[in-house]
């Protein structure tokens, strides 16, 4: 078969779990992480006859899709932020959102030698990426798991950036001397346990439930502590900013307000959501 008529086939295959846009999408990571072939290679290639190994190989792929496994976790990668990062299944897989919360991150800060904690840092997307961008920064993440944090280590060496991964629990006094950080970030678990029937089945049975989900009756699990926390650590004139629940952003707003924090300000993301919080700790 022609590397067409097999893409045609595969996006077929897969529109029992993800439209046609998707699906496409998805297979042509699928070709180049199997061939190294780009979205114009592919077109390039459209009429060549491909071999039986190839078809096998993406056969293997597009299985265990359609068990609903996120194909991020089948390439045990994916590209975010201009930085390919290693995932696996003890790790959410970044979202476009949290790009844009690295992006107001940089453009409110362009001062060198700032110091960054980046709570419930997972696979370190966001400490990693900051420390690509803000310049000279010192740049410390933190998680609870271990098996976090390994992959944070991975792609910082990987990277070749110097962000130090401990291990630390948010919800607890945090390890560090007061008014120590110029910024404080943190994309938390926030989704309660009522809003899984809108979720899909790939984030459910496979992204890591500890990074999703808080209680129902809890919803300010983390953010109460981040916010407490964060304002003792943060230096004068330091900054904190969240990825946040739409559903609880005025009480996200107080909850930084109460901790002390000032010019509490909600940003919608670029989907029109109240997704990002930010404040800064008065002089």
């Amino acid at each position: 078969m022609t590397l067409h008529d097999i893409i045609a086939d595969s996006v077929k295959r897969l529109a029992q779990v993800y439209d046609t846009r998707e699906a496409r999408n998805i297979i042509e990571l699928a070709i180049e992480n199997i061939k190294g072939w780009t979205r114009v290679d592919v077109i390039i290639n459209s009429d060549k006859e491909m071999t039986e190994f190839f078809t096998e190989k993406l056969n293997r792929i597009i299985s265990r899709l359609l068990c609903h496994e996120p194909i991020q976790y089948i390439l045990g990668e994916t590209y975010w932020h201009g930085l390919t990062l290693k995932v696996g299944p003890g790790v959410l897989i970044p979202r476009p959102e949290t790009s844009q919360l690295v992006d107001l991150i940089v453009d409110e800060n362009k001062q060198t030698d700032l110091r960054v904690l980046d709570l419930c840092t997972g696979s370190g997307a966001i400490a990693l990426a900051l420390s690509r961008s803000l310049k000279f920064a010192d740049i410390t993440g933190v998680d609870i798991s271990e098996t976090a944090l390994e992959i944070a280590n991975e792609n910082n060496t990987r990277l070749n950036t110097s962000v130090e991964f401990i291990k630390a629990n948010a919800l607890s006094p945090l390890p560090f001397s007061d008014n120590d950080f110029n910024i404080i970030v943190s994309n938390p678990p926030y989704i309660c346990e009522r809003e899984k029937h809108d979720m899909k089945a790939n984030v459910l049975e496979y992204e890591p439930g500890l990074a999703l989900f808080v209680p129902d009756d809890d919803p300010m699990q983390f953010y109460r502590p981040i916010a407490h926390n964060g304002f003792r650590v943060a230096a004068s004139g330091g900054r904190i900013y969240l990825e946040i629940n739409p559903l609880y952003s005025d009480s996200i707003k107080c909850t930084l307000a109460e901790a002390g924090w000032e010019d509490v300000t909600i940003i919608t993301d670029m989907y029109g959501k109240r997704r990002f919080a930010k404040a800064i700790k008065g002089k």
